[in-house]
């Protein structure tokens, strides 16, 4: 009679596996495609316009959510691959597609495992998307790694003290605990981080902070209660909470403060990210 042996590798791949299906079905919930509809559509065409992306060049965009940023760079002329995690998110951006008449290629892909050859783009991207794969070492190796030598990597992500990092620092006591080995998302806006992640595979590397005016609500609460209803991982620290009222009431409360101290004077919230653009090394 056979036995089976479970190794160490056996159980790592186990474990990813696990976490990358938690992560998939997280940015299922809710409905995020409206929201980037709603409130980031800038950030796309801003990272396409600062890498001046057009005809002839084939762009990756990765964790590409339902085309943010892979829209608007097939718009711009671009051979656009689109990959995400998550299935769902990729029907919305295919549906989206072809009512603009665009042709692109929708991949569900691992950020932290790409199905493309070594220096099979001239671009890869990403727009408020690679920051939450949760091993940046190895989304970054994949990153440059799909890129041609002397082709072009572009990102935009949320800055750890700007809104969107403050909405997960406050939400981080009611959390699930992050799984070992993981690293906050907000890191990947903070210049030094990126660096570190790049390191000397890249040169011409720059990196600028700007802000997204975000003037939709009327009152914070009316925020909150947009991101409990289409934000995945808002979503999923409620559920995280459970039938607990008293830390539920906690969280909508520390969740309106935050609101209320990123609140311009005329209600108005401006968030910060970090936009990162980079050339690989020849």
């Amino acid at each position: 009679m056979m036995s089976t042996v479970t190794t160490d590798a056996d159980a790592d791949a186990d474990a990813d596996a696990a976490l990358k299906a938690k992560h998939r079905a997280m940015w299922a919930l809710g409905n995020y495609p409206e929201l980037a509809a709603d409130l980031i559509p800038a950030l796309g065409t801003t990272l396409v316009g600062a890498l001046g992306l057009g005809a002839g060049q084939r762009v990756l965009d990765i964790a590409a959510g339902s085309g943010n940023a892979a829209i608007p760079a097939a718009q711009a002329g671009a051979d656009v691959v689109a990959s995400d995690l998550t299935p769902e998110l990729l029907d919305v951006g295919r549906a989206r597609a072809d009512e603009l008449g665009l042709q692109l290629e929708w991949r569900q892909a691992d950020a932290e495992a790409l199905p493309f050859a070594e220096g099979e783009f001239d671009v890869a991207l990403s727009t408020v998307g690679i920051m939450f794969a949760p091993h940046h070492e190895a989304s970054a190796r994949e990153l440059l790694r799909v890129v041609r030598p002397g082709g072009h990597i572009g990102l935009i992500n949320w800055t750890p003290e700007g809104f969107i990092g403050q909405m997960f620092a406050a939400m981080k006591p009611y959390a699930a605990p992050p799984p070992p080995g993981a690293t906050p998302p907000p890191r990947w806006g903070d210049e030094e981080h990126v660096r570190s992640l790049l390191g000397d595979q890249v040169t011409e590397f720059t990196a600028t902070r700007a802000l997204l005016p975000v003037s939709k609500f009327a009152a914070p609460e009316e925020l909150r209660d947009y991101f409990k209803e289409r934000y995945g991982p808002t979503i999923a620290v409620y559920k995280n909470l459970g039938d607990d009222t008293d830390r539920v009431a906690a969280l909508d409360r520390d969740l309106v403060e935050l609101v209320r101290r990123f609140a311009t004077e005329s209600g108005a919230l401006d968030w910060e990210y970090l936009l990162v653009t980079a050339r690989k090394v020849g």
